[in-house]
């Protein structure tokens, strides 16, 4: 840290913190098994959605628009009792205007991972599209299509009583189990007698693929460059070996328990601002930059070893820390929204040595 613009005693405090905790060893190289930073392509979560009405609501539905109005007699032709086409040619949609204890929702229910088979049964999430409450409410019967628009096989059923999980969202609910499955899914992970692995998107990068790629090969002396090859920072193809080609599930299972020594990934910040947190890779440093925020001015840069002699002297100067700041400001009682701002600033500066996240 350099000299400050004037010795105020705040801002003498934050430049003695500042100095006493740059210093911090480097990275390493961190061990992990191969299913902590990668999955199987083809297993992944699947969402099904269909729209439905419930019913039961005590006078909390639609207010009789003609959606609400349509779903209704749809349904009530479905369950065999259809309104009269000479009722309907005198305008016998408008009867049910009156009906306030009907809501339309869209449901939706999520198929894990791994697929499922018919009469398995899941949770699904029912959202009103109009109404005021969904509370007491009954789903009445909702089929529920795959995410492919074009696919017009109905694959679930949904019905039941919603349980409202927050008082303050009365029109989002849930229904335990309320999810039947009609069809089978699943997704097929082998194709051309080859897996693909696909990095998490936070270990996704070139060099952690070229280590899995490294790991995979010295563990099954494969050294051709067509059996095991990263197409880019997320994916690895592996050709399964011929003794595996019988039993791809026991390969897969063997290949995710391999043990990887991964490179130091890359430095992040991740600012969620709604709630006031700040997440920071203990290495994340900060180049020369001087900020000035409200009663505050901070000059920070490198730390000569030999400026402050609590820092260990180790013939170079020292790169300050941002986790460094962050602490100094938070004991100085720096609001968390203003700690945000300045490492915003120092961002936009480009003195951040990391990615800056802002969820």
């Amino acid at each position: 840290m350099k000299q400050l613009y004037s010795r105020r005693p705040l801002e003498i405090a934050l430049i003695l913190t500042c100095g006493l905790l740059a210093w911090t060893p480097q990275p390493v190289a961190a061990r992990t098994v191969l299913r902590n930073i990668c999955r199987v392509k083809g297993q992944e979560e699947n969402v099904l959605r269909g729209l439905g009405l419930v019913v039961g609501l005590n006078g909390t539905g639609s207010t009789g628009d003609a959606p609400t109005m349509r779903a209704l007699a749809r349904t009530m032709e479905i369950l065999g009792s259809p309104i009269p086409n000479d009722v309907l040619s005198k305008g016998g949609l408008r009867d049910l205007e009156k009906v306030k204890a009907v809501a339309l929702v869209v449901v939706t229910a999520r198929v894990p991972a791994t697929g499922a088979r018919r009469g398995d049964q899941l949770d699904c999430i029912v959202s009103a599209i109009n109404g005021k409450s969904l509370a007491g409410g009954q789903l009445i019967s909702a089929a529920l299509q795959g995410p492919n628009t074009k696919d017009t096989r109905i694959y679930a059923l949904a019905e039941g009583a919603i349980q409202l999980e927050d008082a303050l969202q009365p029109m989002v609910g849930r229904i335990h189990a309320g999810c039947q499955m009609e069809e089978d899914v699943f997704t097929p992970f082998v194709q051309d007698g080859r897996i693909t692995l696909v990095l998490e998107k936070n270990h996704a990068n070139f060099q952690t693929a070229t280590d899995v790629v490294e790991t995979i090969r010295s563990s099954y002396a494969r050294q051709d460059d067509e059996s095991v090859m990263a197409v880019n920072a997320a994916n690895i193809i592996v050709r399964i070996p011929a003794h595996y080609q019988s039993d791809p599930v026991a390969f897969i299972s063997d290949i995710m328990d391999l043990q990887i020594y991964q490179s130091a990934p890359e430095s992040r910040v991740v600012i969620n601002e709604r709630v006031g947190s700040i997440v920071i890779d203990g290495n994340v440093e900060i180049g020369d930059v001087v900020v000035s925020h409200k009663n505050i001015v901070i000059e920070a840069g490198e730390v000569p070893a030999a400026e402050f002699r609590p820092v260990p002297d180790r013939g170079r100067a020292n790169p300050a820390k941002l986790k460094s700041l962050v602490d100094a400001l938070s004991a100085l009682k720096v609001p968390p929204e203003d700690v945000v701002d300045i490492i915003k600033g120092i961002e936009r500066s480009g003195k951040l040595h990391a990615r800056l996240i802002i969820e």
